[in-house]
């Protein structure tokens, strides 16, 4: 019988139930229960740190079946009998998995708590027990009401518990875990954090309102202001430190006009003047995923994203699932976001803070001095930090207010209009070429109107005034990086909007293409590893590879952190191709590539590292430490169970393909037949399954990273005339798309939560026809990817772990040398969820929310590219950091999202009419308009009012001509600048709706592989789209 078998007969038994009491939520457990959970958690932990096999199934079998050993699954439920007491409980079961068995056990308790946390979970993590109920929950709620908002303030504290939409029963805070966040310093909304000194000194003294907790002093809910009817009102001066008694702080919530508002008033009660240098106040919002399934994270979290935009800022909370009622918090008076700032908490298992389940919580934070001088002295604020000072017997009032976008997400900018508050909307977004001219649209709200416009560094934006709200902003030819424009407003309020300024496209792609294949190219052949000749990863901060690594998979040339070097080596060739770069990706597929990444037998399985711990009579580093986990042995190195290796191998031979295809002349080991046969072969190769169809490498079945390149991989099979090929690849991906037809939740990776299989389920359920699928997908990237004005944030998929995962709260780090949990800004979630956006925004041109997340999102791999080249996996956004980490590690797969994504496209904007996202469009004047690409690669354009999309293999695409009302085009295509030449190029037409189809006409253009083939002369030629 196996482990887990036994364990569910135990449980099954009433005599080993486990009762469980939580008094003032002190928790008692029996001791059989902890030797129980103690064997039940190690297997657990077993089956998650050992290599994992498929998910051995057979499409019949049930969802449950196919998913994966996840943390919030990795301990086992026990029959509990739970006594409340006073303390109200959420409704709800919790339902908890061992991994492999699939076993559940229901707590018959009203609350899905985390008990099977708190029980399999009590051997290491004592600290649980530790856990009190410092708000005072046993003492009950305060329940009120606004036209908008049903809330529950904990009575003892008067924070926030609880917040649902007026008659809904969606929380976007978490309620049902309130008893597990009780504690001295857990944050919730109403709580407040700040540092002050007397004028004249130099030390900060801190309080904090939930450092040590004690019941606030309730006060009459008196209506004297204009912001609002008092709900409830308290003093502070209880829950804060003795040592800050000079300042008096009142609270209160406030019903505003329907919303929901918070609001502090700070008094100085002493003889002398106060200088405030840190305010912030905590936000918490239902984004705990820690024991949740995954289907319960869909149906109960959300997700929030701020904009740190001063006056204009606010923080967007989206349910997970994209669904539903938004919620947005914005300023109330003078309360400008300058920071947002992470909180630390006490580490608990019951909710893991900051870990890969529960990301952590952040904070508004109005003054930042404090921490500018201090923690954050090495970086380079998003906002100027500043202090207030305040007199004897003076008072400074601050707030924030709460609203819905009840018609959801894509509603969220017109809601924060709503309020009054500053918005910009930038076109194409905020990370600017040097050779384009963006536009910004500005509504000053509450602000007035603009009094003036400032830009930091001087001189790095020209802003010019076209037209009433709307600016052009044009980069110097000298700008690089993070640029910040000011407005003013006569209201005196303050908006930032946060630029990145980038080389050209062409030149950004020439700058990675050179540093991957020079800096980053490893010729060392006595390396014992094979891993010579290769473009192998590297480390900005020391300016040299990285050869070793406790990590083995980031020296060893696989995995994400490993693999992504030399991809984006490869998929830089496919849109911009290089003699002398391809000349050593040729020596690198032939001498590492197909002969140690992958086993030399044929089967054109992918190794998860070649770099391994264990090689005789090699020196390893004492930098490191060896003993963890990370470093695989050599079998656990060369083990191939993991498809995501498989995505990159595929996209390298496919991106060579492409080159040579379009460029023969510039390769000389093998013609482009070979390594169409090698992409193929390789994703047949994770694709495989026994005769029982079983899938035999794990996580096959999930979406994966880059996976869109298996569609242009079929395209090209189809277009080559290789159906055999494209028909057996085209099985294998119905196979998944009907398997995730069939699942509530088909996103799934190796993670609790993710938003890497998006990208996959989203295209191959289009390409099927399973529209649910498809737009559910969408539903979850647009909760996961936000719009604001900030380069950073617009289209940045949310990821906060792969710098450093945190399992059990002991580090498990994967592709960063800066290691933490922390939201990470344009890793590679950003360019490869991009492409779902874009996808649906070719398929309902109207919608332009979907262009703005999406061209931002695939134009975020390009801030990742320094000035010289090197392409960093992520930027750090705690602001003590704020910088680009110095690894490479995972920028491959963001490359991959970039170079599948990059296009011009021609939209129909509401406000403006046709605008371009990637290009510059002029009007002749003649009815006509032109458009004149300036994405990265130049070779995909789509015409919204056509829903028209042309694509090139070869060139460039110089411009198009588009008359309104037409159904014609008329395109130039020339070679680029400083790239070989080539003879012809493919074009290909499609449009997504309809049965429209179109000819392309032109000196010499034939018909050829599902397209046209277009003579390429050394000037430039003109071609006409027009329909059959």
């Amino acid at each position: 019988m196996s482990l887990a078998a036994a364990s569910t007969g135990a449980l099954n038994g009433a005599s080993n139930a486990v009762k469980v009491k939580i008094l003032e939520i002190g928790v008692w457990v029996g001791i059989p229960a902890v030797f129980l959970a103690v064997g039940t958690f190690l297997f657990a932990w077993h089956i998650r740190r050992t290599k994992r096999k498929a998910r051995g199934t057979s499409l019949g079998k049930s969802e449950t079946e196919y998913r994966k050993p996840e943390l919030h699954a990795d301990s086992v439920s026990i029959p509990v009998e739970l006594d409340t007491g006073n303390i109200e409980m959420p409704a709800g079961i919790l339902d908890a998995e061992l991994p492999g068995e699939g076993i559940t056990a229901e707590l018959p308790t009203k609350a899905p708590l985390f008990l099977t946390a708190l029980v399999s979970l009590l051997s290491v993590a004592p600290s649980v027990h530790a856990q009190g109920d410092d708000l005072g929950l046993s003492n009950g709620y305060i329940t009120l009401s606004t036209q908008n908002f049903d809330l529950k303030l904990v009575q003892d504290a008067q924070v926030l518990a609880s917040l649902n939409a007026s008659g809904g029963t969606f929380d976007f805070l978490p309620f049902d875990y309130l008893p597990f966040r009780a504690g001295d310093g857990q944050y919730h909304w109403g709580d407040v954090t700040f540092r002050y000194r007397t004028v004249g000194s130099t030390d900060w003294i801190d309080g904090d309102s939930a450092a040590a907790r004690e019941p606030v002093t309730a006060l009459p809910a008196v209506t004297n202001g204009t912001t609002g009817s008092v709900l409830a009102a308290s003093n502070l001066g209880p829950t804060l430190p003795s040592n800050t008694s000079v300042l008096n702080i009142t609270r209160e919530w406030l019903d505003a006009d329907g919303d929901l508002a918070l609001s502090f008033t700070i008094t100085n009660v002493g003889n002398g003047s106060i200088e405030l240098g840190s305010l912030g106040f905590p936000a918490e919002f239902n984004s705990i995923f820690t024991n949740r399934t995954a289907e319960e994270t869909q149906e109960l979290c959300s997700l929030s994203d701020p904009y740190i935009g001063m006056h204009a800022g606010f923080i967007r909370v989206s349910p997970i699932n994209g669904n539903g009622a938004a919620l947005i918090v914005t300023p109330l008076g003078d309360t400008p976001m300058e920071a947002y700032r992470n909180l630390d908490e006490p580490y608990y298992d019951a909710t893991a803070y900051e870990s890969q389940t529960f990301e952590g919580f952040y904070e508004w934070q109005t003054l930042t001095k404090a921490y500018a001088e201090n923690e954050w002295n090495a970086s380079v604020p998003w906002n100027t930090p500043s202090s207030r000072v305040i007199g004897p017997g003076q008072s400074l009032t601050f707030g924030l207010k709460f609203s819905l976008a009840e018609g959801g997400i894509e509603e969220i900018d017109d809601a924060v209009q709503d309020t009054g508050t500053p918005y910009a909307r930038g076109i194409p977004g905020f990370i600017i070429p040097q050779d384009l001219t963006a536009q910004l649209i500005v509504n000053p709200g509450s602000g007035g109107s603009i009094a003036n416009l400032t830009v930091e560094p001087a001189g790095a934006l020209t802003i010019t005034e076209t037209s009433a709200s709307l600016y052009s902003v044009t980069p110097s030819s000298s700008a690089f990086g993070r640029v910040r424009l000011t407005i003013n407003y006569t209201s005196g309020q303050i908006q930032t909007v946060h630029y990145y300024i980038v080389k050209s496209g062409p030149d950004t792609l020439a700058d990675l293409g050179n540093f991957l294949t020079t800096e980053q190219y490893f010729t060392d052949t006595t390396d014992p590893f094979g891993r010579a000749p290769s473009v192998i990863s590297y480390d900005y901060s020391v300016k040299a590879p990285v050869l070793q690594e406790q990590r083995v998979w980031i020296a060893g040339l696989s995995d994400e952190a490993g693999a992504g070097s030399f991809l984006a080596a490869s998929m830089k060739q496919a849109a911009q191709p290089n003699a002398d770069e391809i000349a050593k990706l040729e020596a690198f597929v032939d001498g590492v590539l197909f002969k140690t990444i992958q086993p030399d037998d044929g089967t054109y399985a992918v190794r998860k590292s070649i770099f391994y711990y264990g090689m005789p009579n090699y020196t390893y580093s004492s930098e490191y430490d060896w003993t963890t986990w990370e470093s695989w042995t050599e079998d656990e190195a060369y083990a191939t169970d993991r498809a995501y290796d498989y995505v990159h191998v595929t996209a390298t031979y496919w991106a060579l393909y492409r080159a040579g295809r379009a460029y023969p002349n510039l390769f000389s080991k093998h013609p482009w037949e070979w390594y169409l046969n090698q992409s193929y072969s390789t994703v047949m190769s994770a694709m495989a399954q026994d005769s029982e169809g079983d899938w035999l490498v794990g996580y096959s079945t999930d979406g994966l990273m880059g996976e869109t390149v298996f569609g242009e991989l079929l395209k090209d099979l189809n277009r080559e005339g290789w159906p055999d090929q494209a028909n057996s690849l085209e099985d294998k991906m119905r196979a998944r798309a009907e398997l995730w037809s069939t699942m509530t939740d088909p996103f799934g990776s190796e993670m609790a939560w993710d938003s890497t299989g998006q990208e996959g389920v989203y295209y191959w359920s289009k390409y099927f026809g399973y529209d649910a699928v498809a737009e559910k997908t969408l539903g979850t990237v647009l909760g996961f990817q936000p719009t604001v004005a900030h380069w950073g944030w617009n289209g940045n998929a949310r990821r906060y772990w792969d710098n450093l995962q945190v399992f059990l709260h002991h580090p498990s780090p994967y592709g960063g040398k800066l290691e933490r949990i922390e939201r990470q800004i344009h890793h590679y979630g950003s360019g490869l969820n991009a492409l779902v956006a874009l996808s649906a925004f070719r398929s309902t041109p109207n919608n332009t929310y979907l262009i703005r997340i999406g061209y931002g999102g695939m134009n975020g791999p390009l801030s990742n590219i320094h000035d010289d080249g090197f392409a960093a996996a992520s930027f750090h956004s705690f602001p003590e950091t704020l910088a680009w980490d110095a690894y490479s590690g995972d920028y491959g797969p963001n490359c991959v999202g970039l170079i599948l994504g990059t296009g011009s496209y021609l939209v129909e904007d509401m406000d403006l009419g046709l605008v371009a996202y990637g290009g510059i469009v002029n009007d002749n004047g003649d009815g006509t308009v032109t458009l004149a690409p300036r994405d990265a690669a130049r070779r995909k354009v789509f015409v919204g009012p056509l829903e028209l999309l042309v694509e090139i293999d070869a060139g460039v695409v110089e411009e198009v001509v588009y008359a309104a009302g037409s159904t014609s085009l008329t395109v130039t295509i020339g070679q680029l600048d400083g790239v070989p030449t080539t003879n012809a190029t493919l074009l290909w037409v499609s449009k997504e709706n309809g049965n429209a189809t179109y000819s392309v006409t032109g000196a010499g253009v034939t018909d050829e592989r599902l397209g046209w083939k277009v003579p390429l002369a050394s000037d430039s030629v003109v071609v006409n789209i027009v329909p059959s």
